[in-house]
Parts: structure tokens; sequence; C-alpha cells
């Protein structure tokens, strides 16, 4: 007995080693597994680091609330996460808080974010009423929202007419009296903003000005009026509320020339004249041609009453010749005697 359990015994120690060495093995390949997937985090940390870790520093320093994983999901979006960073910085330093999807989300519908953002900080330091949606949706538009906002703050200066666009420099008037006058004007506009979306532009304004600057000086008795007076041109406009449903507010409008061109009036009035003559000579023409056909007409009717009196006489002859055969002649001469 006691032999077998020496035999035993090697068995066991054997296998009692096999057993912590398989343990051993076992605790070998966890600690590589779990080195490798340290180095794994550590290559991935210091990759995301290396990509962000810039960015994300710079928006927390800036107080601009940008999380390192809402930079990767800009990534993973396709949303060039600089530029909303950015953006999200210049908006928190002046004062304006605009949250990071809604920055996302106009970069994603092919908005300029940027452009916006410098556009509600130039409205916020102007004291003007621009909302984000509202901007958003002007550059959405293809409008220049910041252009927009320049504008409302320093107006603009049209030029009526638009010599670029015409390729005429000034507005041809006539007055009553027929005295044509050349006028160009420069009107003040500054942007309406609440109807910069789907209101009328520039050209609708320099068409209404043009317009409305023929009209008041086509209602003058006077030329002379009106170069006396060139501010009733400016007042008469402005009161016909021209800015209607177009995308700017007319500030003023400004007569920077006036000169006297033709009269107008005396050349329609030559002009009807010399028609009048044409139309004298003309009737006198057809009358003359009326009596020349009526003289031969009346040519014609005397010949025609000759040949009668010809075929007349002639018929005379042969009545008398017809008579002294028949006897008729001698019987009526004797009954003429007796």
């Amino acid at each position: 007995m006691n032999g077998s359990i020496l035999v035993g015994l090697p068995l066991r120690l054997t296998s009692v080693s096999l057993l912590a060495q398989a343990q051993l093995d076992d605790k070998n390949l966890l600690y590589m597994g779990g080195a490798v997937l340290l180095l794994v985090a550590a290559f991935v940390f210091t990759l995301v680091l290396f990509n962000y870790g810039k960015l994300w520093l710079q928006a927390f320093m800036s107080n601009a609330h940008v999380s390192m994983v809402g930079l990767i999901g800009m990534s993973l979006r396709q949303v060039h996460t600089r530029t909303i960073v950015e953006a999200k910085i210049m908006a928190m330093q002046a004062g304006v808080d605009i949250s990071t999807p809604r920055l996302e989300a106009h970069y994603l519908a092919g908005g300029n974010v940027p452009r916006v953002i410098h556009a509600l900080i130039a409205a916020q330091r102007a004291d003007i009423d621009l909302d984000f949606d509202r901007a958003a949706a002007i550059d959405l538009a293809g409008r220049d929202v910041l252009d927009a906002v320049r504008t409302s703050v320093y107006p603009k200066v049209i030029d009526c007419p638009d010599a670029e666009k015409s390729g005429r420099t000034t507005l041809s008037a006539v007055a009553k009296n027929g005295v044509e006058l050349l006028v160009r004007a420069r009107v003040t506009v500054r942007t309406n903003l609440a109807q910069l979306i789907g209101g009328a532009t520039e050209e609708t304004i320099i068409a209404r000005v043009g317009e409305g600057i023929i009209t008041s000086i086509g209602s003058a008795k006077d030329h002379l009026v009106v170069m006396e007076n060139p501010d009733r041109i400016s007042k008469a406009v402005l009161e016909r509320g021209l800015d209607a449903h177009t995308a700017f507010e007319i500030v003023s409008i400004d007569i920077a020339d006036i000169d006297v061109g033709e009269n107008i009036g005396a050349r329609l009035q030559a002009d009807q004249a010399e028609a009048d003559t044409r139309k004298a000579q003309a009737l006198a023409e057809k009358r003359r041609a009326d009596a020349i056909a009526r003289e031969q007409e009346m040519k014609a009717e005397v010949a025609g009453n000759r040949a009668a009196v010809l075929l007349a006489e002639a018929g005379v002859p042969r009545a008398m010749a017809e008579a002294f055969r028949q006897g008729n002649l001698e019987r009526t001469a004797r009954d003429g005697k007796g």
C-alpha cells in the first residue's frame, strides 16, 4: 500500500505542476491582452489628442462648451470642426449664445457659418433686432447677410439711373410746356431686414424712383418751376412709398444734376405742321388729279356730243332726198303756199 502511494505521488505532482503552468500561461495571455488593449487605447487617445486636442483646448479656454466627443462626432458627420469651433468661440466672446448643433445644422445646409456669426455680432453691436434663425434664413436664401447688416448701419447710395446696367447717365422727362429735362438722382437706402427674404432688389428701387421722377416732372406746368425747386421732385417721389415690398427702406432722394434738353413740344409742333403741310399738299394734288380727270371726262363728252351732231347733220340730206322721192317736200310747199 505504501508502494502504491509512492508511485501515485509523482503523478499527482506532475498534474499539479501542469495545472499551475496552465494557469500561469492564462495569466500571461491575460496580461498580454490587457497590454495590447492599453497600447491600442493609448494610440487612439494620442491620435484623438493630436487631431482635436488643440481645438478642444482652445474651445475650453474660451468657454465655448465643445466636448471631445462632439468634435469626433463632427468629423463623422463630415462637418469642418475648425469652422464650427471658431464660430462658436467668436459667438461666445461676443456674448451671442448659439448651440453647437444649430451651427452644425446651418453648415450641413450649405450656409456660411462664419459670415452669419459676423452678421449677428455686427447687429448686436448696432442694436439691430436679428436672431440666428433669421440670419441663417437670409444666408441660405442667397443674400449676403453681413452686407445687409452693414447697409442697415451705414446706408447705401444708389445712382438713378445706374449707368453700368442701363448704359444711361440721365433720365429724360418732359414738362407740360414741352421742354425736356435731363435728371440724375441719388437714392440713399438702408436694408430692411424684415423684408430681405422675398423683397425686391435694387433694380426695383431704381425703376420706381425713375418712374416717380418722370411722373413728377411731367405733371409740372413749366420746366422752370422744376428747375427752381428740384426738391419738389424728391418730396413727390418719397410720398408715393416706393420702397413697399422691397428689401430696402428709402432714406432720401436727392437730385444730383438737372439740365435742359430739347424743346420736345416745339419739335412736335414743327413735325405736326410739316405733317399737316404734307397732308394739305396731298389733298391739293388729289383735287388737281380729280379736276384733270373731270376735264378729260368733259372733253370726251363734248366729242361725243359733236359726233352726235355730225351724225344728225349727215341724216338731213338723206331725209330730204327721201322726201323728194316720196313727194312729201312738194306737197308741203304747195300746202305752204295755199
